[in-house]
């Protein structure tokens, strides 16, 4: 009889529990929209509880995918499926991710887009890349975040800003993929921003890269989020 320990790949298991995170949560966040629908019937104190839930568990649901493509990404199996793609239709997704979180707490997304506008992407990362971006503007803003997408010498670029206090320090800073400098203390992980330089740098035309810009200014004073797609 061996004694021999068995050997665990630590990070299939923690895949698998990430996958079965995943449904759990799906589950949840249908549940939460369908109390939506009858939330007249609740007090404001509740209403408020909800759109806090609906909204954390959306959040933790775009952390899980997240983890689930680096865990493909590192092995290789990030699948990227490159089509063409109406504009419109991603902004409307996103924008009803977030709309009773956005209604209930009175924030305010002004968007700015051309209604002609398609380009070629993968559409579940860029939807999931930019609905992460639209969160965590809501997060940590005061009021109001504007969202907006145009072509620039022959590039996609699609520009999140906010009113908040803008990106700490060490995320500006930061032109790698770097987890390595988490702010823990501020709740500034960096998965979120990780993740979109991975899934930017997997978008390629003509020997360019997709890129992901931080800078703090903008249009709105706070923080300014940028992809840009070749």
């Amino acid at each position: 009889m061996s004694n021999t320990a068995p050997v665990i790949d630590f990070a299939s298991v923690l895949a698998s529990t990430v996958h079965d995170m995943k449904n759990s949560l799906c589950m949840l966040i249908q549940s939460t929209e369908l109390i939506q629908q009858e939330r007249q019937q609740l007090s404001d104190s509740a209403q408020d509880e909800l759109a806090r839930l609906n909204y954390e568990a959306n959040r933790l649901n775009s952390n899980l995918l997240q983890l689930l493509s680096l865990y493909r990404f590192e092995r290789n199996q990030l699948p990227v499926q490159i089509d063409e793609h109406y504009l419109p239709d991603i902004t409307e997704e996103v924008l009803l991710k977030n709309q009773f979180y956005t209604e209930q707490r009175k924030l305010q997304i002004a968007l700015e887009q051309s209604a002609e506008l398609y380009w070629f992407f993968d559409y579940d990362l860029i939807v999931n890349l930019l609905n992460d971006a639209v969160a965590n503007a809501l997060r940590y803003c005061n009021s109001r975040i504007m969202l907006r997408i145009s072509q620039q010498q022959q590039k996609l670029v699609i520009e999140v800003h906010d009113d908040g206090p803008g990106f700490p320090t060490f995320m500006l800073n930061s032109d790698s993929l770097d987890m390595n400098t988490p702010d823990l203390a501020n709740n500034h992980t960096g998965l979120g921003i990780f993740f979109a330089k991975l899934i930017a740098g997997a978008h390629t035309n003509k020997g360019e890269r997709g890129t992901v810009n931080l800078t703090n200014g903008g249009e709105l004073g706070g923080g300014v989020f940028r992809l840009t797609l070749p």
